[in-house]
């Protein structure tokens, strides 16, 4: 295909201008072609802004993306909790949630029903601690059961908003928690934080194939653009629950009735010692080897593996962090072993 100069498509039709050419959209090697009316009405030539956004992002050391190909796979709550564990590490840290349609990040930091406050600095964050602040369109919205029903280049806007805007301040990490796939989100938080110096991506799956699928995907997503990948972390690697925390019941063909206080009464009785034992159970079939094989046919860093944890998942509904008690007994020492890692290699 014989093309023009700028960037073009690869759907674009023979003899293409370029996308940044002030004959995009308007030649006549444009007709038919699918990317005309976006071409023909985008602005043209450098971005203003992408030199607003170098200037306030020169402010943050450390710029990491945590990513996953399905949603589902508790890449918000890894998000989270990476972020509780830098401050805890006495970081000065940052979380953006760039996931517009589905924004869990003030629900998980326990920041619901906070708002976003401009000064002559520009927007500024929502903060759990004095050293780390949240921006999340969760906090500009009316009533937090509103859909957000936007298409991509009002997105895309409203991410390079987040970008110029928001006064992070002198911080250590900045987290950006973007949504499942790779979409148009994911090609503007990449276009505008590489100007600025992006470290890399974090990916999060499940260990199933379904999940890993997707996960490749994503992988040849960052190196096709060119963003390094820090490491995959394999999330509900395997359900972890004290023997004393579970429920239990008795099927019938009428259905089911609640045996818990019956069964644990049973074995305070005839055998104490299991209630100190932690029932393991895998949910995902890991079989084919999981991410951790995953990792090796695609030459990217493995992480570790989380277990799924009903502690954990009860301190994301709750807003808090899983390090501050020992609740978390399955999950918290394997954040803490993953974050280390990434500590360690920035």
């Amino acid at each position: 295909m014989e093309n023009g100069g700028g960037d073009v498509p690869e759907n674009a039709n023979d003899h293409c201008p370029g996308t940044q050419s002030e004959a995009a959209g308007k030649a006549d090697a444009c007709a038919g072609c699918p990317n005309q009316q976006i071409c023909a009405t985008a602005p043209k030539g450098p971005d203003p802004d992408l030199l607003a956004i170098i200037e306030r992002m020169n402010t943050v050391k450390h710029k990491i993306l945590v990513l996953s190909g399905k949603g589902g796979v508790g890449k918000s709550t890894f998000s989270a909790q990476l972020s509780f564990a830098l401050a805890e590490m006495d970081h000065q840290v940052g979380l953006l949630d760039i996931d517009i349609c589905g924004p869990s990040i003030p629900k998980m930091l326990g920041l619901e029903g906070q708002d976003i406050h401009q000064s002559n600095l520009g927007w500024s964050p929502v903060y759990v601690e004095s050293n780390l602040g949240v921006m999340s369109i969760g906090f500009m919205l009316p009533n937090p059961d509103d859909a957000v029903i936007w298409r991509g280049p009002r997105k895309n806007g409203l991410i390079k908003q987040f970008l110029k805007d928001v006064d992070w301040g002198e911080i250590d990490y900045l987290v950006v928690d973007a949504p499942p796939g790779t979409s148009d989100e994911h090609i503007s938080i990449v276009q505008y934080l590489q100007i600025a110096g992006i470290d890399g991506a974090i990916i999060v799956t499940t260990p199933q194939q379904v999940s890993l699928i997707d996960v490749k995907k994503e992988i040849n997503f960052c190196k096709k653009v060119g963003v390094p990948v820090l490491g995959v972390v394999e999330n509900m690697s395997g359900l972890r629950q004290a023997f004393s925390d579970m429920k239990f019941v008795k099927p019938s063909e009428a259905g089911e009735t609640d045996a818990t206080e019956w069964a644990l009464n049973y074995i305070k009785e005839k055998a104490p010692e299991l209630l100190s034992v932690v029932a393991c159970s895998e949910v995902f079939d890991s079989s084919k080897g999981g991410a951790e094989k995953m990792c090796q046919e695609m030459e990217v860093p493995f992480l570790g593996k989380v277990p799924m944890d009903p502690q954990l998942c009860k301190a994301a509904e709750e807003g808090r962090s899983c390090f501050t008690d020992q609740k978390c007994s399955a999950s918290a020492p394997a954040l803490k072993s993953i974050i280390k890692k990434l500590v360690k290699t920035k």
